[in-house]
């Protein structure tokens, strides 16, 4: 089995999340997902994703306030 078979780039990870997969990059590049970086490309180990998907609550931003 090779090593790369226990790991998932952006567009796998953003499946299984279901969200976009610029929220995934931007999660990798903040370190809230743990994730290597090879060249140009995110790698994500699934165990971690798992363990990630299951506390992961994907809210959309701050509310906007109207003005009057």
């Amino acid at each position: 089995m090779p090593v790369w078979d226990n790991y998932l780039n952006v567009i796998e990870a953003s499946r299984r999340l279901r969200v976009h997969p610029e929220t995934v990059k931007r999660l990798c590049r903040q370190g809230d997902l743990p994730a290597t970086k090879i060249h140009n490309t995110w790698l994500i180990n699934k165990d971690t994703l798992d363990n990630f998907a299951g506390t992961y609550n994907p809210s959309r931003g701050a509310r906007k306030k109207l003005m009057m």
